[in-house]
């Protein structure tokens, strides 16, 4: 059999022209053994002797098989497989990009329809080449989240306009970093961009929408007249606030310091804070809930507060910071008191205090303390680890603005794209949405610690305030309001079709409700009275004291000596400029009585002996670190290499108490709020801010006619900040 086997190897019969011949005959030996040559027999049992035992089967079906799917997936992808097909497959691909980048252009996103939509002509299949008769053409999607490789240019078609063009519309194509651009587009187009709510999430939904219309509709007839400032037509605002504590309780998140103008913001404080009715309605009629409390007082939709709300992991701190009429200048201050809540937390991560902040849509785009908080969003000393920004887009501002008059983009939160910010414009009228946008944001933020904006477009049903008549100038938005019926309406009628629930149950909900309200009892989620908080601050110790004239502030000479000589201690290898060096060299001499002491000096001085008492100090300003006349040098600039030294920060016996030194952006109306906001939370510390000229300060006279002078006389809000406002006498003429 050897020399059979050898034979028949060496023939030529094995060559591979005569590859179906022998196919053919391996096939009929398998069937029938001894229907073959005895040669061929003993060749294929040969062969067969490697196969350890292993069954054989004939070859030709498993060929016929893997013909048919080479068939099946040359079809699946032959129009990239030829000049035309490849063409039309990257047709295929640039429309999918062009709906993630101008979809939003054409979304459902205003309840109202009042802005006849754009025609934007390259969101057309044929725009790019695509006919009808390529609709049952198979394409890859490329990168789209479709759940396969490759599909119709039909279903590519409807997903794509169903994730880029329904209630949500979305921009996040602006954004450079390529891992946040694929996280947005997993969870839009993973999703289709919808949750999948149980039947028991959306009665609570309707609740919520319930809750968001009765406060303000039983405001409306027992308050007859009064301002209110309604919420109505942006009722969409209660649930999506009530979903974001909840799920930010659920992440870990401890505190959440929130800042809104007067729009909705009684709504907010009933439904959301826990505020009791009662209290509300007793402010309403002007009678004076608090006796021990001094000062003007501020209209009721100014008031600040606070609660500790039940969340499935324990409860969230809640505060409401206090607001004057001037809009967004809040969200700077909240930006500080988070800061130094996260400081007292030793939050590192930036994950248990959560800021938001809540706008007006005219105000978003007009009032500049917004571009400039954005400025400072990612800044080392100001960062605070991103902000969910809502906005109640209610499309009027105040009731005679008109869009073309109220700002010059297509989209009042343009000026968040300056940070990159990703941001989502969802119709007001459709709940589901508002909470899938609400819960993305929360998850970016806490991913990649930046700012996030959900624009919730909306409508103001009622006029600026509730006196004003806005049909005078607004006939054509008004009749539309006016016979257009409520969000919670709209979820009703809708929940009720689908069968989660009938009318008598919906209506039995609005009744509880409006009984609850009669009652004055609180509305809201449970909230938690009488916490111990670790980390709360007491500021009573202030209060009502009557101040010395004098204080004591001399302390040892030798102890200034000490503190003086450690301030000159250098890191080794560490070069200071030249004119640095004979400040040093002169501060030397004046710890040791051979010069007079000069302003440097004596201002260093004095925060080392404050820090070495155990008080932090924060130091804020445009060029504070060298300061504007060259005279601080608190931070130090190595001449050999890029490092810093900052000797403030090395004088502590055993562990060192914070100094934080900050050259701040070229702001004062933000920088100055922040560092109010930042002192109103940290009363024992030590919180300067330095104008780098006094007049400066000009830039933020909102902040300190609204907040630094008259806090305290209208909501009892004390605050230690210390502003420092340089002036120079150099023959500059009045500007300086």
């Amino acid at each position: 059999m050897s020399s059979q086997f050898e034979k028949a190897r060496n023939t030529t019969v094995l060559f591979g022209g005569n590859s179906t011949y022998l196919e053919t005959l391996y096939e009929q030996y398998l069937e029938q053994p001894d229907a073959v040559d005895s040669h061929w027999r003993s060749y294929f049992e040969a062969l067969r002797d490697g196969g350890a035992g292993i069954p054989e089967i004939p070859h030709s079906p498993v060929i016929r098989a893997f013909a048919q799917h080479a068939r099946a997936h040359h079809a699946a992808v032959a129009p990239c497989l030829d000049e035309d097909g490849a063409r039309k497959q990257s047709a295929v691909l640039r429309l999918i990009n062009t709906y993630r980048f101008r979809g939003h252009m054409i979304a459902d996103i205003d309840p109202l329809k009042l802005k006849e939509r754009k025609k934007i002509a390259d969101i057309e299949p044929s725009f790019h080449g695509l006919s009808g008769a390529d609709m049952d053409s198979i394409f890859n999607v490329g990168s789209l989240v479709a759940g396969t490789q490759q599909s119709s240019l039909r279903e590519i078609y409807q997903f794509i306009r169903e994730v880029y063009c329904g209630t949500i519309g979305s921009e996040y194509m602006h954004i450079t970093d390529l891992e946040q651009k694929r996280w947005i587009q997993r969870r839009l187009e993973g999703s289709h961009a919808r949750l999948d709510l149980s039947p028991d999430d959306k009665r609570w939904l309707l609740r919520m929408l319930i809750a968001a219309e009765g406060i303000e509709q039983y405001l409306h007839r027992r308050y007859v007249g009064q301002k209110r400032f309604s919420l109505e037509g942006g009722e969409g605002v209660i649930p999506l606030l009530d979903d974001l504590i909840q799920r930010a309780g659920t992440a870990g998140v401890k505190e959440i310091v929130i800042g809104m103008a007067h729009r909705g913001r009684l709504n907010v404080l009933v439904n959301i804070l826990g505020k009791a009715p009662s209290m509300l309605f007793k402010e309403f009629e002007g009678k004076q809930l608090d006796e021990r409390r001094s000062g003007s007082g501020d209209v009721k939709y100014h008031q600040g507060f606070s609660s500790d709300i039940d969340t499935p992991d324990g409860p969230v701190h809640l505060a409401l910071s206090f607001n004057p009429s001037h809009l967004e200048i809040i969200n700077p201050v909240v930006e500080g008191s988070v800061r130094a809540r996260q400081g007292r937390r030793h939050d590192k991560q930036r994950n248990q205090v959560l800021p938001v902040l809540i706008h007006g849509d005219a105000a978003f785009s007009g009032q500049g303390v917004i571009m400039e908080t954005f400025n400072m969003s990612q800044a080392r000393g100001y960062t605070t680890g991103g902000t969910i920004h809502i906005i109640i887009n209610n499309q009027i501002g105040f009731t005679t603005s008109n869009a073309l008059d109220a700002r010059s983009t297509d989209y009042c939160t343009d000026v968040a794209k300056m940070v990159q910010a990703p941001i989502f414009h969802v119709n007001g009228d459709d709940p589901e949405a508002i909470l899938f946008v609400t819960r993305m944001a929360f998850d970016y933020r806490r991913e990649f610690h930046r700012d996030i904006v959900i624009d919730m477009v909306c409508y103001r049903r009622q006029g600026h305030n509730e006196a004003d008549e806005p049909a005078v100038t607004q006939p054509i938005m008004y009749k539309k309001i006016r016979s257009h019926q409520t969000a919670r309406k709209l979820y009703a009628d809708k929940l009720i079709a689908k069968g989660v629930l009938n009318e008598d149950q919906v209506k039995e909900m609005v009744d509880t409700y409006r009984n609850e309200l009669e009652k004055g009892n609180v509305v809201s989620r449970p909230i938690h009275c009488g916490l111990a908080n670790e980390f709360a601050v007491d500021w009573r110790l202030y209060l009502n004291q009557e101040w010395e004239q004098t204080v004591k502030t001399s302390v040892p000479k030798k102890q200034l000596q000490t503190l003086a000589s450690k301030l000159q201690q250098l890191p080794e290898e560490f070069e200071v400029h030249a004119r640095v060096k004979r400040i040093m060299e002169d501060r030397k001499k004046m710890a040791n009585g051979k010069l007079p002491l000069d302003w440097g000096f004596a201002e260093t001085m004095a925060y080392a002996t404050i820090l070495e008492q155990g008080y932090a100090v924060r130091l804020s300003g445009q060029d504070c670190g060298r300061g504007t006349f060259f005279h601080r040098h608190a931070v130090l600039h190595n001449q050999l290499k890029n490092e810093v030294h900052i000797p403030l920060k090395n004088i502590g016996k055993t562990q060192q108490v914070k100094f934080v030194v900050i050259d701040s952006l070229l702001s004062e109306e933000a920088v100055l709020a922040f560092e109010y906001g930042f002192a109103t939370a940290e009363p024992e510390e030590l919180v300067i801010w330095e104008a780098q000229f006094g007049d400066f300060a000009n830039g933020a006279q909102v902040v300190i006619d609204q907040f630094i002078v008259a806090g305290e006389a209208k909501w009892g809000r004390l605050c230690g900040l210390v502003m420092l406002l340089p002036h120079g006498y150099e023959g500059q003429g009045p500007e300086h």
